[in-house]
């Protein structure tokens, strides 16, 4: 009975994995040909974009203040305080900036991109399109996708600027630490590869976001409690997704760059 369980679970995986890397591969080839959309995706970029800048900058700036705050109380210890600018700059451009960001807008627009079409495949308005000669994946799909990766790169560039702004509220005001000294170590230290790396991670995190909330609204079933499971899945799967490539895209820029 447990193999049995178990077997059933390793096939849907399987089949999930397989449905996804499809659904993904057709996404990435239509952002290539036309017919694109544009009002879709100025719609789309204002739900992802705008709607999304309060959350960013407020998890940007206390993430920059906590590293700020942290790290001074270790480096402390050597005497090394005056150092606290270049580790919350490196943290938040290199890792914390992107990986954070993405996380929010995985919350906040995975989950809305699953039950939106989620709820669309319900009432049967997808089937409506197709029988009106409209391809859905360019229609619903492709939009998303070019908003969120466009978005999300910029809303990096918001989460780190506020996040370094974060460590340099707490360093001057709570550590009584000079702020020119930071943001002098702060922007010091700063390299091209470590905002490059900074830069491409949203790109992939941002096609990871739109692709799996509308691949989990596009498969949903079961009515509106499957509207509800879709929205779940999304977000767990993005949010795991996205540290995973987190992963792998850190160890090809270390190996490049050392």
């Amino acid at each position: 009975m447990a193999i049995d369980r178990f077997d059933q679970t390793a096939k849907h995986i399987v089949l999930t994995v397989q449905d996804y890397s499809l659904f993904a591969y057709r996404a990435f080839v239509n952002l290539f040909r036309p017919p694109i959309y544009w009002t879709d995706f100025l719609i789309q970029s204002d739900v992802i974009g705008v709607g999304s800048v309060s959350i960013v900058i407020l998890a940007g700036f206390f993430t920059g203040g906590v590293l700020a705050l942290q790290s001074a109380a270790t480096l402390a210890q050597f005497g090394a305080t005056a150092v606290t600018g270049r580790f919350v700059s490196l943290s938040m451009i290199r890792e914390l900036g992107p990986v954070l960001t993405g996380i929010m807008v995985s919350g906040r627009n995975a989950s809305s991109m699953a039950s939106e079409l989620g709820s669309m495949i319900v009432t049967e308005q997808i089937d409506a399109m197709r029988a009106l000669g409209v391809d859905p994946m360019r229609k619903l799909v492709t939009p998303r996708i070019f908003a969120c990766i466009a978005m999300l790169f910029f809303l990096t560039i918001v989460a780190n600027f506020f996040g370094i702004l974060g460590g340099a509220a707490v360093t001057v005001f709570l550590n009584h630490q000079n702020g020119t000294q930071y943001f002098s170590m702060a922007y010091q230290y700063l390299h091209f590869p470590d905002i490059l790396q900074g830069l491409v991670k949203p790109l992939f995190f941002g096609y990871i976001i739109a692709s799996i909330g509308c691949f989990y609204g596009m498969k949903t079933t079961g009515g509106t409690e499957g509207v509800g499971r879709s929205t779940i899945s999304a977000v767990v799967s993005a949010s795991v997704l996205i540290i995973f490539v987190d992963f792998l895209i850190s160890q090809v820029m270390i190996k490049l760059f050392g």
